[in-house]
């Protein structure tokens, strides 16, 4: 079983309760906007990240991470992009490649509103973190973690930090 903390938009910021929330996971995985490299080098100290650049993020942080990660996690087939949509209201290059790599987890950030639903037609979980920095519009700071069990995602638990 693999525990994985996601979150996305920090934004060049870290809650000084992230720490304790991603410590006990096995996997960090951030869905772009970092903010700066320097972000992702601290949540490396707490356990290995994953991630995906965002339209902020400077060539600092798109030389370390890509624009679209596809990977696998135990049985899940997970595909991470930082502007992708929703179901079903994909942009139309996340669809195409929704079609090509058939995930089973659809994870992205971007708009700073947290949501985790199920894609019927697409037999795919989307999963997007919601934001854990400080800088856009959103009132609640979230991040989400759960656990992948071979080809089961379970225990998800959203995780709502101190006030934006």
């Amino acid at each position: 079983m693999t525990r994985i903390g996601l979150l996305s938009d920090t934004h060049n910021y870290l809650d000084s309760s992230i720490e304790r929330y991603l410590a006990e996971c096995d996997e960090i995985w951030h869905a772009g906007d970092f903010g700066t490299i320097a972000i992702a080098e601290r949540l490396s100290l707490i356990k290995p990240v994953k991630g995906v650049y965002g339209n902020i993020d400077g060539y600092d942080v798109s030389s370390q991470y890509p624009e679209q990660a596809v990977f696998m996690c135990e049985e899940v087939k997970v595909m991470m992009r930082h502007i992708g949509g929703y179901p079903p209201k994909y942009n139309a290059e996340t669809k195409k490649e929704l079609l090509i790599h058939r995930p089973l987890l659809f994870i992205s950030g971007h708009s700073h509103i947290l949501k985790i639903m199920y894609d019927e037609k697409l037999h795919c979980l989307h999963m997007n973190p919601g934001a854990a920095g400080k800088h856009g519009w959103h009132k609640v700071r979230t991040l989400i973690r759960f656990s992948i069990d071979g080809n089961n995602i379970k225990d998800c638990e959203v995780i709502e930090l101190n006030p934006a």
